[in-house]
This record gives C-alpha cells, sequence and structure tokens, in this order.
C-alpha cells in the first residue's frame, strides 16, 4: 500500500508540466480571440470575449483560470463541431484505445515468442532471420509500412478493406501496423533477457538437478525475463501513442489521434487541448499500471 500511494501521489506531477505546456503553445500560436472570432469581428466582440476567457489579466492568473477549468471538465466548445470539446474527444476515445489495445497485445505476444525463438536458437538459422527482420522493423516507418500493407492487401489482393472502421476486417492492416511499430524493440529485449537469465545460478542448479530445456525455460527462465518487457511497455506508450496517430490517419480510423491531426488543421484549439489531456492522463495511468504489474510480479520493487 505504501508503493503504491507512492506511485498515486507522483501522478498529478506530469500532468501539471503537461499543462503548463500546452498552456505556454496556447498562447505562442496566436490571439485566442482572433481564432474563435474570424478577421471579421468587432472591437466590441473581441473585448467580451477577451474578457470571458480572463485574457485581459495578468498571465499568471490567466494560467490560474485554465487550470481551474481543466479541472472541472471544461476544455471550452469546439470551432468544428460547436459542441463540448471534451464531449467530442470522449467520442472518439474508444476506438484509438481498441487500436493501441490490440496493437499493443499483438506486438507483445510476436515480440517475447520471436525473442525465446531468437534465444533458443542463438547464433543459428532463426535466430539470424528474426533478428534481421527485428533491425529492418525498426528502421521502417510506420506511414510506408501502412501504404504498403494497403496496396498489397487492399488494393492488389482485395481482401481487406483500404479504411475506415467497421468489423474485424477493418482491423487487421491498423492493428498490424501499429504493432509492427514495436515488435522489433520487444524482440531484441526479449532475446537478451532470456540470454542473461538462462546464466542465472537457480537456472544453472534446476538444469543440474535434472529439468530438462522446455521445464527450465518456462518455469525457471520466462517468469525471470519477462520483467524487461514489462517495463518495456511503460516506456514505449508514448512512442505507441504517436504511432497511432499516423496510423489513424492513413486508415482513416475515427480516434483521437486523427481528430487532433484534423484540428490542428483547423484551428479548433479547444479539441487539441482535451486530446492532449487525454492522451496524458492515458499515458500515466498506463504507466502507473505497468509499474504496478512490476511490483506484483517482482517483490524486490516494492522495497526500493
Amino acid at each position: 500500500m505504501r508503493y503504491l500511494l507512492r506511485r498515486l501521489l507522483l501522478v498529478p506531477v506530469p500532468l501539471i508540466f503537461v499543462i503548463a505546456f500546452v498552456f505556454v503553445v496556447l498562447r505562442l500560436t496566436g490571439d485566442p480571440v482572433a481564432i474563435y472570432l474570424g478577421l471579421d469581428a468587432t472591437p466590441e466582440q473581441e473585448a467580451v470575449l477577451r474578457a470571458e476567457l480572463h485574457l485581459d489579466k495578468p498571465v499568471p492568473v490567466q494560467f490560474g483560470y485554465f487550470l481551474l477549468d481543466l479541472l472541472r471538465g471544461d476544455f471550452g466548445t469546439s470551432i468544428q463541431f460547436k459542441r463540448p470539446a471534451m464531449e467530442v474527444v470522449a467520442e472518439r476515445l474508444g476506438s484509438t484505445l481498441q487500436l493501441l489495445s490490440l496493437g499493443l497485445l499483438l506486438a507483445i505476444v510476436l515480440g517475447v515468442l520471436g525473442g525465446v525463438a531468437c534465444a533458443v536458437w542463438k547464433d543459428k538459422v532463426p535466430d539470424f532471420l528474426i533478428s534481421v527482420l527485428a533491425v529492418a522493423g525498426q528502421s521502417m516507418p510506420s506511414f510506408w509500412l501502412g501504404i504498403l500493407l494497403i496496396q498489397l492487401f487492399a488494393l492488389d489482393l482485395q481482401w481487406l478493406p483500404t479504411s475506415g472502421q467497421g468489423g474485424w476486417e477493418h482491423m487487421v492492416l491498423p492493428v498490424v501496423t501499429l504493432a509492427t511499430f514495436l515488435v522489433p524493440n520487444f524482440i531484441l529485449v526479449m532475446r537478451v533477457s532470456v540470454l542473461e537469465t538462462a546464466r542465472e545460478q537457480f537456472v544453472v542448479t534446476a538444469r543440474a538437478r535434472g529439468a530438462g530445456p522446455a521445464r527450465a525455460l518456462w518455469l525457471h527462465i520466462l517468469p525471470n525475463a519477462i520483467n524487461p518487457v514489462v517495463s518495456l511497455v511503460g516506456l514505449q506508450l508514448g512512442r505507441l501513442m504517436g504511432g497511432a496517430v499516423v496510423t489513424e490517419s492513413i486508415f482513416a480510423w475515427p480516434g483521437v489521434g486523427r481528430l487532433m491531426v484534423s484540428a490542428i488543421f483547423q484551428r479548433d484549439v479547444p479539441i487539441v487541448i482535451a486530446a492532449v489531456f487525454i492522451v496524458a492522463v492515458t499515458i500515466v495511468l498506463a504507466n502507473l499500471l505497468v509499474d504496478l504489474v512490476q511490483a506484483a510480479i517482482d517483490p524486490r520493487i516494492r522495497l526500493r
């Protein structure tokens, strides 16, 4: 419980930094009054809106009002949709979480299996082929891979739809593109972790007492080698969210990432603020969950 409470107390810290960053960027991108009212606004209209947005007060006071609005869940009204910005973003959040969870699950499964295969057949043909594919995957831009998959499976073979959201067939290409973005890291980390754990004294002792290679792998090596992969999940969440923005744009997936890109081009500031805040909260809570999972599988962490 002490470990959990300590981690919960740290949750607001990165969110405050994100909020401050969004506030500064919002002020640097231009006058919010001009964005809301356009070029045809009268001086009277600008003065009224400036007072409503508290832009007539000092910057620290503006930040205080900005922070209070966020705490109340008031992110403003979307310029495009004429609705509360958080309501619009919340409608798209489910689609993004669905894409992220499936892509991350596929990446973990393929990464763990590929890393174990490389470690078992170390310096042999499977190890060489999988490692080459992993390095090539790290060097391949996700947008280029997505376009290639659309060309091959949607246009040439006509097995899958090119874009949009619908049944399971609409999810195959986006999920594979997003998973391929992460699989190489999981493969390489799992390979190194399995090889290092296999040299530990408790594994050597288990083998000396008669445990076969398969039993030693599944009962002794994997439970102790999986911890770095769990740590990597937390480190890759931000990168995964960035990959989701690109993937959603390529496959016209109606998620938060595509909404954010559209809002940036349309100068829809409330949507951008709400989307950035939701992404930050998602990453922070997911990292908290990863830390708790690590503490559950490795008791040494709770003693730090």
